[in-house]
């Protein structure tokens, strides 16, 4: 752990300027579908019902304004890498979605945006995380801990499941609509199995890197959308399907989730702050 990150672990003034602007039309998406859920054919790219599945999709976008934020911010590549193989599979799957489903799209400023956004970032953010590839040295930083093994492992398998539910909404949505939690359309499971996927794909990096600091701001990102979720179950119950299996399961590991990231954030953050104190002490010993 005494191994510190290499000079070279910098994000580029590029990807910041990226990262800032994209985060305005996350912080508008958002917005207008935890504001305004029944009012989405008219306000947002295409009608939305019930609000249960606009309130999914705009979970996703609070972790992506905090996720970008951090990009905009941060001094170390690694922090943030992890993040860009999720969003270029994420933004990916919504141009397919909608390029299969334009018939149910408004012609509106909201559509034409909509189009813009996710017909140019799966492209920019796949060039901008092969470019920047590179700046990841590798290595813990200064002050750093490691996530056991058998942890990764769990959540990458809890990574994978998740992937290859949403991969299966995605490619089968006529049978997602008979099974889910809640209606959907064709349209808005393939919008649901893109969410699905944000966290198999982040999660598949724990493989192969064990540094708390390159999931810190990706777990706060998650953190923040199942937090999102959580209350939108709150507040829209009525759009469950209760008589369905799927939706106390849905429920269920949303709250599992809570607990599991939620659980490991907390003590990472406790293993880093000893470690933070016990290097100050040990500095302080090789003054004296």
């Amino acid at each position: 752990m005494a191994e510190s990150a290499g000079a070279g672990d910098r994000v580029f003034t590029v990807t910041r300027w990226v990262a800032v602007a994209v985060i305005p039309f996350l912080v508008a998406a958002a917005f207008l579908l935890y504001t305004f859920p029944t009012r989405t054919g008219e306000l947002f790219a295409w009608p939305i019902d019930p609000p249960l599945s606009a309130y999914l999709l705009a979970s996703a976008y609070v972790g992506g304004v905090w996720f970008f934020g951090g990009v905009a911010t941060a001094r170390r590549w690694h922090r943030v890498a992890h993040g860009f193989p999720a969003v270029v599979v994420f933004a990916g799957l919504l141009l397919v979605a909608t390029l299969l489903h334009l018939d149910r799209f408004s012609q509106n400023i909201s559509f034409f945006t909509w189009m813009a956004l996710y017909a140019t970032t799966p492209v920019i953010v796949a060039v901008l995380g092969i470019v920047q590839r590179p700046q990841d040295p590798r290595v813990p930083e200064t002050v750093d801990v490691a996530i056991p093994r058998p942890v990764r492992i769990a959540l990458a398998a809890i990574g994978a499941a998740a992937l290859c539910a949403g991969v299966a909404v995605f490619v089968a949505p006529a049978v997602a609509v008979e099974v889910w939690a809640w209606q959907l359309t064709p349209l808005t499971a393939r919008v649901t199995g893109a969410v699905l996927t944000l966290t198999g794909v982040v999660n598949a990096a724990l493989l192969w890197d064990a540094r708390w600091s390159s999931f810190r701001l990706l777990f706060q990102a998650q953190l923040l959308s199942l937090v999102a979720i959580a209350l939108s179950l709150i507040a829209r119950r009525e759009d469950l399907l209760t008589d369905r299996p799927a939706a106390p399961l849905f429920v269920a590991m949303i709250v599992a989730a809570l607990l599991a990231y939620g659980g490991l954030s907390v003590w990472c953050e406790a293993r880093m702050q000893r470690a933070a104190v016990s290097r100050s002490r040990v500095s302080i010993r090789r003054l004296e």
